[in-house]
């Protein structure tokens, strides 16, 4: 389960009244007016701030846009820091839920602007408390602004109620045939100042500033107003336009319509669906149409109320088009069917090289999230088929993609694979990647279930290497989070109880309050028609457009509605018969639609419900986390790691996937070196000592029969704490910081020696000759005393593991099921055990993995190849300047990413320096020749060799040494 404290910047509904979100005074300002009143409405816009009284206080956060600008979010000049309680920035309470700011002195002394040609074009401003954990912004989260004049002839319409984005909104307007609308145009000097409304002049005032209308509205369809001003010389204009629904065309949809975009063989064409119940009317503003509501843009609605649609036409073939829906006249959305978003907020973070190529958000036009449409967008073409092992020997390598690879894209997942082919997992279950709230994030935040997010790279690098995976018969398994959603979900959004701030009551999708403790965002209701049909739709979108090959579902338990409070855990841990057919019926579509794809629930529940859904097929998590640390700690309580095993709990099958770290649990290595025993000269705290237990641990872990799971970088010994801070320090609000990339422990030996284990043990497992003996459901285990052995196999092979996690030498009797020669399979030696109960001695942090088979062969033979590297001419290396100097490059390029060796030689092949062994990305890369550890130009005069190893490949280039 995750924990989130999340700041959610959207508001659901709109307040319809005369009040603003901001005003000011003066009308028009300029560089030099002063002074400047700003005056906030915190009942509007996102109400951030909404109820604080005067002795909480609120602060203000400013800045301006200039000319030198380079982005609405490029603040100049901002005069106070964030989440600080400035005296100077303290805004003065007027009335309940009103605060305005003074500026005094002019724009450009108060935010020190000093470069004569720097002109200021807008104030930015936030409203917040002390802290900055609550913002008052517009109502989509996005940043106010107020507009800057200069010593020009302006116009502008006030009323209707403009909203303060970085260009000028209208606030929500909701009018019917036969109704006024009030409208106020203001002008910078004193001029004729004409009102039109819809093409008919409906005020025309001489020598004024200001002018207003009422005009009636006579027709349905966009309203026009448009104010002109004339000082004698110039005359300025302002456009507002508003929207008036028509009466909804109720129609059927079109024949093998499906909720989403459906695309037609005409490239021209596309036609949208929205499920939304209970709504009146809805129109899309887009690309297409400038962003403005029209008639031809209406949805039509089925007869049963359900389904909005409309056929787009006139489209460019290719061309990525972003559009909102428009709800019932108060609430833009994006399409919570899209498989791509635009995200004002984030993407500005997302680097090219990630995403190259990402369209521009359409800005002063989208209001919030916005959904991409693509017709004819350019096909994936697949190459590989899955060959999906056992689930029973599932072994699975559970990676967050931002903390696994420094470019955290799939692209650079892709091209190090061969790192986890050859460590020899058979499945890749990657943390959730659907878009989620932010960018760096754990993903369980979700909002856009059909899209993967774009922090990861684009759509086809997430096909490529799903692709390549199954190329390298690795299955891919993704966190799938369908217990909640959070609020950037226009699901959420539609469907919205703003006095109560949660979920209305008639969502089709949400509880308006979780059903279980443990919930965060906002709890589906499982029962719901609506909710399984939208299940179905995302599972049938990931096993078939991107086919992977199964889901491991957040929160299991929680897919209930089975009251059980928000606080009573073991009531909500009881035996569910409706959670369970909940889950069967999950399981039944799953394998519906992709026959014996992964159906695995993190479900921790009453075991007479897991060992029911086990029976059923699908697989569970086992967390051993705490009995495994215990025991590679050094201490007896709670070291029993049996749980890791299906037969701990009576199950009939093996279907219990073991594990000793997750995402979700304290790093074994950090507890090692924190807190590990200490006995003599034996300290479990020093990390050659605690990395050795390690080994023993992956032993067990990697050999226990079952499906079994590693986090990312266990198998190197990680040792950064879950709750790492990205300063270096360790505390629990760091849970879900960013953490160090260490692929680079491969270098270290004794990581690379825990590695190793977990190698050679998956190889075995791997083999097809001796996989069923790790599938069996019957285990002999004595795992509470210091010395830990299991015994378990069947014909095929079987196998004794042993390990010494106490804290002193020891002799024991080590049980074997039948005497003879019993093979020792990671050292590639023998015993010969001539009583089942066999005597041995073992000092502390001793182990043993004993097959009666000779596995010598198979562990020289079968460990599973690296990525077919690319041909030795695809290795390229140049070394320049040439004879050496001071200043000498090593440029290498590798085709593929692997570890790299490059060393320097004699002419006879004699070795005279390594300079580096470890693990290198795809791409270019250097070294300088010369470091403090190593000279070149103080060897001998002559030829050397400069060579690089890619994956068993290599290249060798010649140098002169002349000094």
């Amino acid at each position: 389960m995750k924990f989130f404290t999340l700041f959610i910047s959207f508001c659901f509904t709109t307040i319809l009244c005369s009040a603003q979100l901001l005003s000011w005074t003066p009308n028009f300002i300029q560089e030099t007016s002063t002074p400047i009143e700003i005056t906030c409405d915190a009942t509007l816009g996102n109400m951030g701030i909404k109820d604080f009284t005067p002795t909480t206080g609120i602060y203000v956060h400013m800045g301006v846009i200039t000319t030198s600008s380079t982005s609405s979010s490029d603040w100049r000049g901002a005069p106070f820091t964030w989440g600080t309680t400035n005296v100077a920035a303290n805004a003065t309470y007027v009335s309940a839920n009103k605060w305005k700011f003074t500026i005094t002195g002019n724009l450009r002394t108060f935010f020190n602007i000093t470069n004569a040609t720097e002109k200021i074009i807008r104030i930015a401003v936030l409203f917040r408390n002390g802290t900055g954990s609550q913002v008052l912004r517009n109502a989509d989260g996005s940043d106010m602004y107020i507009p800057v004049y200069d010593n020009g002839f302006y116009a502008r319409i006030d009323n209707p109620l403009r909203t303060p984005k970085y260009i000028l909104g209208v606030e929500t307007i909701t009018k019917n045939v036969n109704d006024n609308v009030a409208i106020t145009a203001k002008a910078n000097a004193s001029s004729t100042i004409k009102i039109y409304f819809n093409g008919t002049t409906v005020a025309n005032s001489s020598a004024v500033t200001q002018a207003t209308a009422n005009p009636i509205i006579t027709a349905t369809g966009t309203q026009t107003i448009i104010a002109e001003a004339n000082n004698g010389i110039t005359t300025v204009y302002d456009t507002v336009n508003f929207y008036v629904a028509s009466a909804v065309t109720v129609l059927p949809l079109p024949t093998g319509a499906t909720e989403g975009v459906n695309y037609e063989s005409d490239p021209t064409v596309a036609t949208l669906v929205l499920y939304a119940p209970n709504k009146t009317n809805i129109t899309i503003v887009g690309d297409f149409n400038n962003w403005i509501e029209s008639s031809p843009y209406q949805m039509n609605k089925t007869p049963d109320g359900n389904y909005f649609w409309k056929k787009l036409t006139g489209l460019t073939s290719g061309v990525e088009y972003a559009y909102q829906y428009v709800v019932d006249g108060t609430l833009r959305v994006a399409d919570y069917n899209s498989e791509k978003i635009l995200d004002p907020w984030n993407d500005p973070y997302i680097l090219p090289a990630t995403y190259p190529n990402l369209k521009p958000y359409p800005t002063g036009k989208g209001s919030g999230i916005v959904s991409i449409l693509q017709t004819n967008k350019p096909a994936y073409n697949w190459q590989y088929t899955s060959t999906r092992p056992n689930k029973k020997n599932l072994v699975i390598y559970e990676l967050l993609l931002r903390d696994f690879i420094d470019n955290h894209d799939f692209k650079t997942l892709k091209d190090s694979i061969n790192y986890l082919k050859t460590l020899g997992v058979n499945a890749i279950e990657l943390m959730p990647i659907t878009e989620f709230e932010g960018n760096s994030s754990w993903g369980y935040n979700p909002a856009y279930f059909f899209a993967p997010d774009k922090y990861y790279g684009p759509e086809a690098t997430v096909k490529a290497f799903i692709d390549e995976c199954h190329r390298l018969g690795i299955s891919v398994i993704i966190d799938m989070v369908l217990n909640h959603s959070f609020g950037s979900n226009p699901m959420v959004q539609m469907y919205w109880d703003a006095a109560n701030s949660r979920p209305a009551a008639n969502s089709p999708w949400f509880n308006a309050a979780a059903t279980h403790p443990y919930n965060v965002g906002y709890d589906f209701n499982h029962e719901s028609q609506a909710t399984k049909d939208f299940v179905d739709r995302v599972m049938t979108h990931w096993l078939t457009k991107y086919k992977v090959d199964g889901f491991r579902w957040d929160l299991s338990k929680g897919f209930t509605q089975t009251n059980s409070g928000t606080t009573n855990v073991g009531l909500w841990g009881n035996y569910d018969g409706s959670r369970v057919a909940i889950w069967k019926r999950i399981y039944d579509k799953m394998q519906a639609i992709s026959n014996n794809s992964f159906c695995i629930l993190e479900h921790f529940a009453d075991n007479s419900e897991e060992t029911e859904l086990s029976n059923y097929g699908m697989l569970l998590w086992g967390n051993a986390n705490y009995s495994f640390n215990q025991a590679s700690m050094g201490f007896n309580s709670g070291s029993d790691f049996g749980g890791a095993l299906s037969t701990s709990r009576s199950w009939s099958n093996a279907h219990l996937i073991g594990y000793a770290e997750s995402h979700d649990e304290e790093r074994l290595m950090y507890k090692n070196e924190a807190y590990g025993s200490i006995n003599g000269g034996y300290n479990i705290q020093d990390t050659v000592t605690g990395l050795k237990r390690q080994e023993m641990v992956a032993a067990f872990v990697a050999g226990m029969p079952g499906p079994k799971m590693i986090w990312q970088m266990g198998e190197l010994g990680y040792d950064y704490s879950i709750n790492y801070c990205t300063n270096g320090t360790i505390n629990a609000n760091c849970r879900l910081d960013p953490k160090p990339v260490k692929l680079s422990y491969l270098n270290n030996p004794n990581r690379k020696a825990i590695y190793n284990v977990y190698s050679k043990l998956f190889a075995l497992r791997n083999f097809p000759t001796y996989t069923s003996a790790f599938t069996v459901n019957s285990v002999t285990a004595s795992l509470s005393p210091n010395i830990k052995q299991i015994y378990f196999g069947d014909g095929n092979l079987n196998v004794v593991i042993v390990g010494n996690f106490g804290m002193s030498a020891t002799g024991s009797t080590v049980n074997f099921p039948f005497t003879g020669t019993w093979y020792n399979y990671l050292s590639n030696t023998s015993i010969n055990v001539t009583n089942t109960s066999h005597g041995m001695f073992f000092q502390p942090g001793d182990y043993y993995v004993f097959t009666d088979k000779n596995a010598v062969i198979l562990n020289s033979q079968s460990i599973p190849p690296v990525i077919a590297a690319a041909n030795v001419t695809d290795l390229k290396l140049a070394v320049g300047p040439n004879p050496i100097k001071s200043s000498s490059i090593i440029n290498y390029e590798l085709p593929t990413s692997g570890m790299v060796n490059l060393k320097m030689m004699d002419l006879n092949g004699r070795l005279v320096a390594n300079l580096f062994s470890g693990f290198k990305s795809k791409g270019k890369q250097q070294l300088n020749l010369n470091s403090a550890s190593f000279n070149a130009n103080k060897l001998i005069n002559g030829l050397y060799l400069i060579q690089v190893e890619l994956n068993g490949n290599r290249q060798t280039e010649k140098i002169i040494v002349a000094n």
